[in-house]
């Protein structure tokens, strides 16, 4: 799925930039934006392949051995009756076949969308007005969206039958009259990036709808084809399509393999399954009156998903109903289909509290979504906003004002992750909760700049893209390299999810040649090489990939001894740092900086299990234990919190001892039993009482 988007979305746009650019234009690297789109196109294809393969001859056969099937033409036609039975009954009244020829031109397919190519020949007679010189015939079929891609046709079995394989079996019924000669499933990827003028547009709102309806008609950017298609059939498809041959892709096994998450949920073996995990509550947070007096007591820094993002949920929902408080301002990126927390902005609203939700509408793939919401909570009488021209508003921000006896008092949320209750539980992220006067005051000077016309003052705490975060992580690398020439502690360790920005990367090997020790943990894209001689010895570059995807963006700097922790919303790239509203915040408390820099930060860089060393020629490395313990990063944090769990159930929240005997007689029995040092039968004891 992930490919997906990246076709989607990166050679979407490098086609575009193709056609758009001088051929001598070169980017950073050197290489001009043809280099880079054949480069890119070979290698997702050779990924493609890779995928498909494994699927093929090692997932697929461990499936079997677990009694997972995916049918195969013998499984159709043992089970021929069943199938051209459901065939009748649930897929062939959805089905419409659309002829390919001079009165009926290639329909415009949908991006992603599964369809079926025939070549037909029609069964004796003259030939039809439109039929080829060979008496072949094209048609395309589009595999309805409401299908199940995967349908089991014994009830007790657990063997799937692509839709697509069904479909092909019985499309005798679909083209009566014609032999069909080949049926094979193909998939067509469009370029899906938004390209929106805000200054030109006079309703934002309205042109992203616009511009959403078009999505699904942009350029098509890849083709796969199911394996065994024959070269006419691909030729046909690509020509009529319109696209280059680097452009094709025949798939080994299935076409569009993301599906099989359907699997994934439709069947009960636990034992192939990741164990059940449930984020744990901070205690701090579970047992206070309310969320509000824990965070006036001090910082809480909440690890997600290893801790509850329950409690987000509860701070905004008890700001909602909490008749002493008088404003709410949040901003919003991605959430939930059914979000709790747009629910509880909306019932602030109807309750009479100033509410501004800054909605951002160009939060990729979920601008629908968001465009609903925006409109939900415009119904409500929450004043919703759309942030500032040109720049997405990605930072994660929720402001709380309270009124408590004769003052105002502010309180606030800033996280590293999406106010999503769902990929709460899935991506790790930090958040912080806070009532530091400084730091809110500084969140209230930025909604202000979000929401209208201020100019941005300068903050004590906070720091904010393309204003200042640029500039900050510069000076801080460069703080780091005068600690190191003056002998003092000198170095960082910087965790987030792509490093890209060319001037900062420039900035780390000036670093590492000047003896900075740095340690990085990303994720997805680094542009950088580490461990080159000369240029980044001191430079490590690690990646985690488990079973949660790591979103968290964390800066530890040495300052000399004098440690400096801040998280944040942005990565090192262009983007962040000069196209989007970021937000990056330091952690005060000394107890949450510990947490961070030892538990959270020292605990990921001994992961050895799940983690990949970056080397100098750009390959990543499996790290191993050897012979070391092994130690698991992410598993070492559910442990943590699982520990915590059982102590809050045994300790925090002791059981009061039942007591049997609680009269004045009783009392005494027990008190001559302690004596006697013998036990006194409570039934003989409770009929003496009576009598």
């Amino acid at each position: 799925s992930n490919l997906d988007e990246f076709y989607m979305v990166r050679i979407g746009g490098l086609e575009r930039q193709v056609h758009r650019d001088s051929p001598s234009s070169s980017g950073p690297d050197g290489r001009t934006s043809a280099e880079v789109l054949a480069e890119a196109t070979a290698e997702a294809r050779q990924l493609s392949l890779e995928i498909a393969h494994t699927f093929a001859s090692e997932v697929g056969p461990e499936l079997v051995h677990h009694g997972i099937r995916i049918g195969d033409p013998g499984d159709l036609e043992r089970l021929r009756d069943a199938a051209v039975a459901h065939y009748h009954r649930e897929v062939h009244p959805c089905l419409t076949p659309i002829a390919i020829d001079h009165a009926h031109p290639f329909p415009i397919l949908k991006s992603g969308s599964l369809n079926l190519a025939f070549r037909i020949r029609r069964d004796g007679g003259d030939p039809g007005p439109f039929d080829a010189p060979d008496g072949e015939l094209l048609a395309v079929v589009q595999v309805p969206s409401v299908l199940p891609r995967f349908v089991r046709l014994e009830p007790d079995s657990l063997t799937f039958v692509a839709m697509e394989a069904l479909i092909g079996a019985c499309a005798d019924a679909l083209f009566p009259g014609h032999t069909i000669l080949e049926a094979r499933p193909f998939r067509l990827t469009r370029a899906s990036d938004l390209d929106i003028a805000e200054d030109e547009a006079e309703d934002l709102l309205s042109t992203i709808e616009d511009e959403l309806r078009r999505r699904d008609r942009g350029d098509p950017v890849r083709l796969e084809v199911a394996h065994g298609a024959s070269p006419h059939l691909q030729e046909r498809l690509r020509t009529m399509l319109e696209l280059e041959p680097r452009q094709l892709i025949e798939a080994p096994s299935l076409v569009n393999l993301a599906d099989l998450w359907a699997i994934v949920r439709q069947v009960d073996l636990p034992q192939l399954k990741d164990p059940p995990f449930v984020p744990q509550p901070v205690e701090r947070l579970r047992y206070a009156p309310t969320i509000f007096r824990s965070i006036e007591e001090g910082d809480v820094l909440l690890h997600h998903p290893y801790d509850s993002f329950r409690h987000v949920v509860d701070f905004i929902e008890q700001a909602a109903t909490d008749p002493d408080v008088v404003a709410i301002k949040q901003t919003l990126y991605r959430t939930s289909g059914d979000s709790p927390i747009v629910r509880a902005l909306a019932r602030a609203a109807e309750a009479g509290k100033e509410v501004t939700a800054l909605v951002e509408l160009k939060a990729r793939f979920d601008e629908a979504n968001n465009i609903a919401w925006a409109r939900a909570l415009e119904q409500s009488g929450v004043h919703v906003v759309y942030g500032l021209i040109g720049l997405k508003t990605h930072c994660k921000i929720l402001l709380v004002t309270r009124r408590e006896g004769r003052k105002l008092r502010r309180y606030l949320h800033l996280g590293t992750g999406n106010y999503n209750p769902t990929t709460a539980k899935l991506y790790t992220d930090l958040g912080l909760f806070t009532a530091a006067e400084a730091i809110t005051h500084d969140a209230m000077l930025l909604f202000n700049v979000l929401t209208g016309y201020a100019e941005l003052s300068t903050l004590r705490h906070l720091v904010v893209a393309p204003f200042d975060l640029r500039r900050h992580v510069l000076h801080r690398i460069d703080q780091e390299i005068e600690h190191a020439r003056a002998g003092r502690p000198a170095g960082f360790v910087a965790q987030m999810n792509s490093l890209v920005d060319p001037e900062v990367i420039e900035h780390l090997y000036r670093a590492s040649r000047a003896g900075v020790r740095i340690d990085l943990l990303v994720r997805g894209i680094c542009c950088l090489r580490p461990q080159v001689r000369g240029v980044s010895e001191n430079i490590r570059v690690r990646s985690i990939l488990d079973r949660f995807l790591e979103h968290s963006r964390i800066f530890w700097w040495r300052n000399g001894g004098d440690d400096l922790v801040y998280s944040g919303s942005a990565d090192w790239m262009p983007r962040n740092l000069n196209r989007r509203i970021e937000v990056v915040f330091p952690i005060l408390d000394p107890e949450a900086k510990r947490r961070v820099m030892h538990d959270i930060l020292g605990t990921a860089f001994r992961d050895n299990t799940f983690s990949w060393e970056l080397q100098s020629d750009g390959n990543y490395v499996r790290r191993s234990p050897g012979d070391a313990a092994p130690v698991r990063a992410q598993q070492v944090f559910v442990e943590r919190v699982n520990g915590r769990g059982r102590t809050s159930r045994t300790t925090l929240r002791p059981e009061v001892p039942v007591k049997r005997f609680t009269s004045p007689a009783a009392r005494v029995a027990e008190a001559q039993r302690r004596r006697s040092g013998g036990d006194i039968d409570n039934d003989t004891f409770i009929e003496k009482k009576k009598s």
